[in-house]
């Protein structure tokens, strides 16, 4: 059976490039990055190395990066490391549970927290924000993508409001670092958080842009790494992997891969559209990143459409992977207005750089038989047969 990856928004594979320059350093260039002797230094190099690739790709400073274990810890060490009990901070209804749960543990140590709506197409309104500012607010805590449907936030617009009333701001660009261009000057944040394996790298390492200047309590305590920033000996395989994979970001927009991934997408979308009745893309007419479509199919349930492609080769999901097993519907396409059976009945389809004209032509072929096969099973859609 060929297999067809399209939950790239869970995790992407390494790519050939990226594994090929991490592989040294699991093996001959071992040494600590913290170490003054030749073997120290050789991989204090190829980290700082990294750093300005990543640098490059968020548009700051090299000293302006932090690297982490993860788009968890940076939304953790963001949010935690600048609000505390007293002050205010403001989020949307739609942010990664990173986000979520962290403002939620800030709120039982006796943080305020607003949280503003989305429209239908799950976009936040800039001056539900501006509203939503106290004299003792902190942080503004908004996402740049949404990593269940790919709407783009207007974090730039969100970036000045914070400006005008001098309160920090963090945008979690998990979901957009490596699928759109990023300038934290022009977005106007304070911190940005950023994950590996979201963009080709691999699992366990990611970044969070500090802008100079911002105070950031750390969330461990040990040495002095990261410039006092994150304590922990370096997971140097995972940073130069990472490093490696803002390179091939940057290429890729210079050779416009970002527009035939959207091409790739908004094929599929037509496809599926075409061939399936009572079907529509959740976020439709907000703009996205290149690569993500959430389509809800009424009348069936999505993880049995998720498993039943499955067992024909088609990977995708019902939403982010860290609520996979969830019970209650997605509280994303819930805060955009859907139905309960909607935000049930939702897939999303995630590309990823390794995927192919023959992979979309597959998920068509594969997708309107699996649906019309569940919806014969399902007693609404029989039901809606009979009365029509």
């Amino acid at each position: 059976m060929r297999r067809i990856y399209l939950d790239n928004n869970a995790s992407t594979p390494v790519l050939p490039e990226v594994l090929d320059a991490m592989r040294p350093y699991f093996g001959e260039r071992f040494g600590n990055a913290s170490s003054i002797h030749h073997h120290g230094q050789e991989t204090r190099a190829a980290v700082e190395h990294a750093r300005d690739s990543v640098a490059a790709l968020l548009g700051c400073r090299a000293a302006e990066i932090v690297f982490t274990s993860g788009g968890t810890e940076s939304d953790n060490l963001a949010i935690a490391g600048l609000a505390g009990s007293g002050d205010h901070i403001i989020r949307s209804t739609i942010e990664h549970h990173a986000v979520l749960h962290a403002c939620k543990h800030l709120e039982e140590t006796g943080c305020d927290v607003t949280y503003v709506p989305v429209d239908a197409r799950g976009r936040v309104d800039p001056d539900d924000v501006r509203r939503a500012l106290r004299s003792n607010t902190r942080l503004i805590s908004i996402m740049m993508a949404n990593n269940e449907t790919g709407v783009l936030q207007p974090v730039q617009e969100i970036g000045k409001i914070a400006a005008e009333a001098e309160v920090y701001f963090h945008t979690d660009a998990v979901q957009a670092a490596g699928k759109v261009p990023i300038d934290v000057k022009q977005i106007g944040c304070h911190v940005l958080s950023i994950s590996g394996h979201k963009m080709h790298a691999p699992q366990g390492v990611g970044a969070l842009y500090v802008q100079k200047g911002t105070r950031l309590q750390p969330l461990f305590y040990g040495g002095r790494h990261e410039r006092s920033r994150r304590a922990g000996t370096e997971n140097v395989p995972g940073i130069v992997g990472l490093g490696k994979a803002a390179e091939l970001a940057m290429q890729g927009f210079t050779r416009g891969n970002d527009k035939k991934m959207c091409g790739l997408r908004d094929r599929l979308e037509r496809g599926i559209l075409a061939q399936v009745e009572d079907a529509a893309v959740n976020g439709d007419g907000a703009g996205r990143v290149p690569n993500t479509s959430n389509i809800y199919f009424d009348h069936l349930e999505g993880e049995s459409m998720v498993i039943a492609l499955d067992l024909k080769g088609l990977a995708v999901s019902t939403g982010a992977a860290c609520s996979s097993g969830a019970i209650e519907p997605s509280h994303v396409l819930t805060a955009m207005g859907l139905r309960m059976d909607r935000a049930r009945a939702s897939i999303r389809f995630s590309l990823g750089k390794q995927n192919t004209e023959e992979d979309v032509d597959l998920a068509l072929a594969l997708v309107p038989e699996t649906v019309a096969r569940l919806r014969e099973l399902s007693p609404t859609y029989q039901r809606q047969a009979v009365s029509s």
